[in-house]
């Protein structure tokens, strides 16, 4: 009986439990970009022109997409301390960060565990991210309050630009 209640506690876990590939991957970034090459691990692929890059490793269950929005030379005070903002309150799952000199948009989660739709979310997320830097910086139309410098934040405007997935 113990284990007959046993199993039926972790049934609905173990239905849920997801096993994102690399070749799984390949798929998804083909069917939602313009362009795409590279190879299973490693690719460049670009969506409304916009450059993307995924990163991953299987054998540390990590991955990344990233986007380059500019050198970081171009920033000045105000535009970093805008992006610092904006990854608390409207980039969401995706955050800009600076590496080798680059501003980018940057997703990074557990690779066996996403599903197809976090995927796409996480691609549309890092394309809303890049284009929207320096206006709203949102990376969706969610925006969570706060504010800064003891100033109400305003209220951001949704972002002007959306993102087609081809169809497959």
């Amino acid at each position: 009986m113990r284990k007959l209640a046993f199993l039926l506690l972790i049934l609905p876990f173990l239905s849920f439990s997801q096993s994102m590939t690399n070749a799984t991957l390949h798929e998804l970034y083909t069917s939602v970009s313009d362009s795409i090459n590279g190879k299973s691990g490693r690719w460049e692929f670009f969506v409304n022109q916009v450059p993307m890059l995924s990163v991953t490793d299987e054998n540390h269950n990590r991955m990344r997409i990233i986007s380059p929005i500019t050198d970081a030379n171009n920033l000045n005070d105000e535009l970093i301390k805008a992006a610092l903002v904006a990854n608390f309150h409207t980039a969401l799952d995706v955050k800009y960060a600076v590496s080798d000199g680059i501003l980018w948009s940057v997703f990074i989660h557990p690779l066996k565990e996403l599903t197809k739709e976090q995927v796409e979310d996480a691609v549309r997320q890092v394309y809303n991210a890049n284009v929207n830097f320096g206006t709203t910086f949102n990376s969706t139309s969610l925006t969570f309050p706060g504010s800064i410098n003891n100033k109400e934040s305003r209220e951001v405007v949704p972002e002007k630009t959306t993102m087609k997935f081809k169809k497959s």
